[in-house]
């Protein structure tokens, strides 16, 4: 993994970029950055570990996340939230963030009706390139979300990706993002030097 070559490739496709060796770290930064506005999360292991919901809220910002409060009310405040927090399934080294989801909210936080988003992951999801970046999103990062759910699907079975044709299929819609959409006022990548997420 060259994190540096990460870095400078995601800032030539005009991403924001900002890198820490710890967690906490990283949350004194968005902290810093988030405040006294409103403030939607995707689905995202890695914002759970951080304790970042708590500490957002303490920032005097009103957070929506379908984790703490289930329900499509929830959801549909995430996406028109100022500022959408989530994370990525893989980031390639040669710029690409890689994301799957099954509902497409999470999806749709990163590319539309928020001005600010904030993408906060752990260095373990680079990889190497865009088809090893697809491969971990695949096969890492679905296959281990997908045993979260009471479902049956070949992954949960497995732990492989299939092209399945399950009903209770999980990941429905992947996403590429080769820069920030049109109109965003940000789009950061929070690096940092942990194993978090899947």
């Amino acid at each position: 993994m060259d994190i540096e070559k990460t870095i400078n490739n995601l800032k030539a496709r005009h991403f924001e970029v900002s890198h820490f060796a710890t967690g906490e770290e990283a949350c004194a930064y968005l902290t810093g950055e988030i405040n006294n506005t409103t403030v939607g999360i995707g689905g995202c292991k890695t914002v759970q570990q951080l304790g970042l919901f708590d500490k957002l809220k303490d920032c005097g910002n009103e957070v929506y996340w379908h984790w703490v409060e289930p329900g499509m009310e929830t959801l549909y405040k995430e996406n028109a939230a100022e500022v959408f927090i989530s994370s990525a399934n893989a980031i390639a080294e040669t710029g690409e963030i890689i994301n799957i989801d099954g509902r497409g909210n999470r999806l749709a936080g990163m590319v539309f009706g928020n001005k600010k988003v904030y993408i906060v992951a752990g260095t373990n999801k680079i990889c190497p390139d865009f088809e090893s970046a697809v491969y971990r999103a695949r096969n890492t990062a679905a296959v281990s979300n997908v045993q979260r759910f009471d479902v049956k699907t070949p992954c949960k079975l497995d732990g492989k990706c299939h092209d399945c044709r399950s009903t209770d299929r999980v990941c429905n819609a992947m996403l590429v993002m080769w820069g920030p959409m049109m109109g965003m006022e940000k789009f950061e990548i929070v690096l940092i030097d942990e194993e978090l997420g899947m």
